[in-house]
């Protein structure tokens, strides 16, 4: 799970009155039940914001290194750093007042995600990906090559039309680099690469 995700639903929960983005590196490396760098499942990283909390990216920024931007996507995995419960050196409040915490995940069926997305923001989906999605530049990506790579997690954040074919559009974690600055666009309604089957929604705790 990107921890803009419930950053951005935070923000709309709050009608804008929290606005920080939520630590990655806190996700990554202390969550235990996730695989840290060679894992991630949506609706347990939900359930770890909902259990024990995140807290934001200036109490805790990311320094996973990745690799150069020529070499990118980044599809060797790097060990997971050690789990360091303590905000950086100077911010002003301590790692437990720091703390932002998320209510009980829930499943989003494909009928419903389209509602989910226009009212509470972007919605968690895992979905296989196959070679040729790796090349994506741009346009609506439907799997017409290659072999399977795996399974990846991603956010998707909205919906539309382009030349007459139906998407989700989606953002990556694989840098700005990747893809079309990030993003991709995905075909909607057919179940793609499995995008429809396994989507969490989850709404962040404001007070």
């Amino acid at each position: 799970m990107a921890a803009s995700r419930p950053s951005r639903i935070a923000c709309i929960a709050s009608n804008g009155t929290f606005n920080q983005a939520l630590s990655f590196e806190d996700l990554v490396t202390c969550d235990n039940s996730d695989g840290g760098c060679d894992g991630g499942e949506p609706s347990s990283a939900w359930e770890y914001a909902h259990n024990a909390g995140l807290v934001t990216l200036a109490c805790s920024p990311y320094t996973v290194p990745t690799c150069p931007p020529a070499s990118e996507p980044c599809l060797n995995f790097v060990p997971t750093p050690a789990c360091h419960k303590t905000c950086q050196a100077n911010y002003s409040t301590s790692w437990a007042n720091d703390l932002h915490y998320a209510n009980a995940p829930y499943s989003v069926s494909a009928a419903k995600m389209m509602a989910e997305i226009s009212t509470n923001g972007p919605v968690e989906a895992a979905f296989t990906v196959y070679a040729d999605f790796v090349h994506y530049k741009s346009g609506v990506y439907s799997h017409q090559t290659g072999g399977v790579l795996g399974g990846h997690a991603v956010k998707i954040i909205g919906y539309g039309t382009a030349n007459g074919t139906a998407y989700w559009l989606v953002a990556n974690s694989w840098t700005t680099t990747w893809g079309d600055a990030g993003y991709f666009m995905i075909k909607r309604g057919v179940n793609e690469c499995g995008i429809e089957d396994d989507v969490v929604a989850g709404i962040p705790r404001t007070a």
